[in-house]
């Protein structure tokens, strides 16, 4: 028997891999979004919510959201989740998976608030090698655009543009592929995954706390 679990799901490449490499043991229910309240967009990635749910409706899956403050600390950070995936619990339901690639730190935090409230996370692209996977995602048929972009790593230029193999050629020396040290996040439209191409209009940039440049996506 399959055993259900949440996607922890950002709307970019990360979490799309990871949904994508799930071993067969496992059978997705929902994703879980995290939504920064004031903006209506996601936390890190600064994409609207209406793209997400757009998302949801082309993967079949339905969508849960964990609603933020701005600037939350942990402990309400911590709380907030546990609030929104209380009735998954109460189901049965003990498994995240994260798109997490190789820093150790995120991971061992996950796992410490993960194993607080019994529950266990799953890692389907732990270890790989970033290069790697991204082309091979790419020649799968995923296709994404940059969101954001955090400008102390990465030009802000490289915000609004598409994921494919000349951004990669692009990139400067040192910066992930992957963007796994936060350099660059990302919205994925259409993959082998997704029932239909999401349609996305490439809008203005604008910043947030004068460090991240992001593309404002329809």
């Amino acid at each position: 028997m399959a055993v259900p679990v949440l996607v922890a799901w950002s709307g970019g490449k990360d979490s799309a891999m990871a949904l994508w490499r799930l071993p067969p043991e496992y059978q997705p229910v929902a994703l879980l979004t995290n939504i920064q309240r004031s903006q209506d967009r996601v936390s890190m990635h600064s994409v609207r919510r209406a793209l997400i749910e757009q998302q949801a409706a082309a993967l079949g899956l339905p969508l849960q959201v964990v609603e933020l403050p701005d600037t939350p600390t942990n402990a309400e950070y911590e709380a907030r989740i546990e609030a929104a995936i209380a009735s998954f619990r109460a189901r049965g339901i003990v498994h995240i998976v994260y798109g997490d690639l190789f820093l150790a730190d995120i991971r061992a935090y996950r796992d410490a608030h993960l194993a607080r409230m019994g529950m266990q996370g799953v890692y389907p692209l732990w270890g790989r090698d970033t290069s790697a996977l991204i082309r091979a995602s790419l020649g799968a048929g995923f296709r994404a655009v940059v969101a954001c972009v955090d400008t102390t790593r990465l030009d802000a230029a490289f915000a609004g543009r598409d994921l494919d193999e000349s951004f990669l050629n692009d990139l400067p020396s040192g910066v992930d592929p992957c963007g796994e040290n936060g350099e660059f996040h990302t919205f994925v439209y259409a993959g082998p995954l997704f029932n239909q191409p999401i349609p996305v209009t490439i809008g203005d940039t604008f910043w947030k706390d004068d460090r991240f440049c992001c593309c404002d996506l329809r």
